[in-house]
C-alpha cells in the first residue's frame, strides 16, 4: 500500500494507521528523510514518488483537515489514477494526534479533474456529547481498514 497524506499536519495519525498492522504500506518516512527528499527539487519529490508507488497494489489516500489541498497529495491521486492502480479515501480526522482531534476535511479526490466514483470511508465515531471518540474511531478503522481497501477502486 501507498499512503498518501499531509505530512506536516497528519504524520501522527498516519503512524496509528501504519500501526494498526491490517495492511502492508510503504514505509514510514520521518521528517529529517522527508526534508532531503524535498530540499533537493521538485523532480527529486516527484521521483520519490513515482518510486515508492511504482509496485504497490493501491493507494490509500489519508484525509486530514488540510489533505484536499495538498499539492503533492493531488500529484500522487493523478499518479495513481494514471497508472490505473486502485484508490481509496479514509478521514482521518477523529484520530488522536497529541491527543487531539482536528476537524473534517474536503474530499480531496475532488480537487483532481476527471478522478471520479473514488471511495471514501469515515471511520469517525462520537460520543453521547457528540464530541470525537479518538479511541472508538481507531478501533473502528483497524476493524474495517482491510475491507475498504479491498474496495479501492481502479479506472477501467
Amino acid at each position: 500500500m501507498f499512503y498518501s497524506f499531509h505530512y506536516d499536519r497528519d504524520v501522527h495519525r498516519v503512524q496509528l494507521v501504519r500501526n494498526i498492522g491490517a495492511v502492508d504500506g510503504s514505509p514510514a518516512l520521518g521528517s529529517q528523510e522527508w526534508e532531503t527528499v524535498r530540499r533537493n527539487s521538485q523532480q527529486a519529490v516527484v521521483n520519490w514518488i513515482d518510486k515508492q508507488m511504482a509496485y504497490k497494489r493501491a493507494v490509500v489516500v489519508l484525509i486530514g483537515q488540510q489533505t484536499a489541498n495538498r499539492p503533492w497529495v493531488k500529484y500522487e491521486i493523478e499518479k495513481a489514477w494514471n497508472s490505473k492502480k486502485p484508490l481509496v479515501g479514509v478521514h482521518i480526522h477523529g484520530l488522536s494526534s497529541m491527543g487531539l482531534a482536528d476537524t473534517k476535511g474536503a474530499n480531496p479526490f475532488d480537487a483532481v479533474a476527471g478522478v471520479t466514483g473514488v471511495p471514501v470511508f469515515d471511520p469517525t465515531k462520537h460520543d453521547y456529547l457528540g464530541r470525537i471518540d479518538t479511541k472508538a474511531t481507531y478501533a473502528y478503522l483497524a476493524a474495517n481498514l482491510p475491507s475498504w481497501v479491498d474496495q479501492a477502486r481502479a479506472r477501467a
